[in-house]
């Protein structure tokens, strides 16, 4: 089992990659990257842009991933996997860390792996437009998306295929460039996304019609299953839900002590913010608003806080567990709301390169970003 010093390293480590990433994008706010080509050819083979989280890489993931390679054969495959801080969009840790859960999609067939953006300690909208915009950095030919088939979604994609942005309103879905409402009701998360990125990528003026893959999920992964298979380290549980290189990967990092890392935080830094944190400096923080900073102080005047279930059951009911355990990562990295505001302003003037399968490819792929002038993007590091 990983120690929590461990977290706290990665935590660390991630607060120095992201002020980094801040400041370099204060400096190069006012360079226009246009008319920085160099002549480079037009000529480049499509790119697929995957976003994924793989935490793990199960064979839900390598299903989507052979479908858009199959369809698109000559296509360069890129996967978009979330990055500094380690959290998920729902502020929950990953499994494993991006570097590892790099390696696992190259050794599936991926031809590159970029670092998405801090998905943990912003609001879906937030990563949402992080995301679109990296997918439009990168001059994305095809965007590949998993989806649970219902009564009524075919319609929605058949919107989305045409270019038109799709947005969620309360109990229903409306067609942004017609104002038909074409679905009344709530959607599933996996197929929100899909609606999200739509609106996202019509906000930032990304022409993507005709450009996604629709891949209808396969059954018989269980994500929950997968977890506590990790936890336990019983993967031979969950053996046929797993590519072969995922499993083996994952057996190194949990004998190394490096997985799993779902359930732990950096539980002290958590406490400490909501003791100790001001309601000026709460108030500040991303995602947080009066309610919230005044439940944390009301809460701690009587009583401080002792654990993070302390916290998190501090927090009204009327919010999901999602956004509690956003609320939680926020807590552990005390980025504020003006950061990050400025930071998705900004994003993705730099593209981290977290693994690729050789040479060859890497350079195909830096020709590929720049095709159209570094319109978008500064630079390519390798991580």
């Amino acid at each position: 089992m990983p120690s929590i010093d461990f977290v706290k390293d990665i935590q660390k480590k991630d607060r120095k990659t992201f002020f980094s990433d801040f400041e370099d994008f204060k400096k190069n706010q006012n360079i226009d990257f246009d008319d920085d080509s160099n002549g480079l050819p037009a000529n480049s083979r499509p790119l697929i842009a995957d976003f994924t989280e793989y935490s793990p890489l199960h064979n839900g993931h390598f299903h989507c991933m052979k479908t858009a390679k199959s369809e698109i054969p000559d296509g360069l495959f890129v996967a978009v996997v979330p990055g500094l801080f380690e959290r998920s969009g729902r502020g929950l840790p990953y499994i494993l860390h991006r570097k590892t859960r790099a390696e696992i999609a190259i050794a599936v067939g991926a031809d590159i792996v970029v670092e998405g953006p801090p998905m943990g300690i912003m609001g879906s909208g937030q990563y949402s437009l992080c995301l679109t915009k990296m997918f439009q950095a990168l001059n994305t030919d095809f965007i590949p998306r998993g989806y649970r088939p219902f009564d009524g979604y075919e319609k929605i994609l058949e919107r989305i295929s045409l270019g038109h942005g799709v947005a969620p309103k309360p109990y229903k879905i409306v067609d942004m460039d017609t104002k038909e409402i074409i679905y009344k009701g709530k959607l599933e998360e996996d197929n929100y996304v899909i609606v999200s990125f739509s609106k996202s990528l019509k906000r930032i003026g990304f022409d993507f019609k005709d450009k996604f893959i629709f891949v209808p999920r396969i059954e018989g992964v269980s994500g929950t299953l997968i977890r506590q298979a990790c936890s336990e380290n019983n993967l031979d549980s969950v053996k046929s839900m797993l590519p072969s290189e995922t499993i083996r990967i994952l057996e190194r990092e949990i004998d190394a002590d490096r997985a799993p890392l779902h359930d732990l935080r950096d539980e002290e830094t958590i406490i400490d913010s909501a003791n100790n944190l001001s309601y000026d400096e709460l108030i500040k923080l991303n995602f947080f608003n009066e309610k919230l900073a005044n439940a944390l102080i009301n809460h701690r005047e009587e009583k401080a806080f002792e654990s993070i279930s302390e916290i998190g059951d501090s927090i009204s009911y009327g919010f999901s567990s999602h956004f509690k355990n956003r609320v939680l990562s926020i807590l552990e990295t005390r980025v504020d709301a003006e950061t990050i505001s400025e930071y998705i302003n900004h994003y993705p003037s730099t593209v981290r390169v977290l693994n690729y399968k050789n040479e060859s490819v890497l350079e195909e792929f830096k020709e590929k970003v720049f095709e159209n002038g570094k319109r978008f993007v500064k630079n390519i590091v390798i991580d």
